[in-house]
């Protein structure tokens, strides 16, 4: 399947995400990127694949890519796949 995810619609998710759900993408990188000790993190990109992050710790900036488990068909599964996660990630990091 080719990418149905243009720049445009990546930089719209991204946007969202890092305005407004700022807490989830940090969830992101500590569960599902192995940085457990993330303080800060941003949404970069996503695709159809993944989402790539920059997550900031107390010492360093670091790009991380976190892979879905799912090839996403267009941004409503996005959504769904990036709320989906933050509950799963909420649930583990407890």
């Amino acid at each position: 399947m080719t990418n149905s995810f243009s720049s445009e619609i990546s930089d719209r998710i991204c946007a969202h995400m890092n305005d407004d759900h700022a807490d989830a993408i940090v969830l992101y990188a500590r569960v599902f990127g192995g940085a457990e000790n993330a303080i800060a993190a941003q949404m970069e990109k996503i695709d159809a694949q993944g989402m790539d992050l920059m997550v900031q710790t107390e010492s360093e900036t670091t790009p991380i890519r976190i892979t879905f488990d799912h090839e996403l068909k267009d941004s409503e599964d996005a959504h769904h796949t990036l709320i989906d996660m933050v509950k799963q990630a909420r649930k583990l990091s407890v």
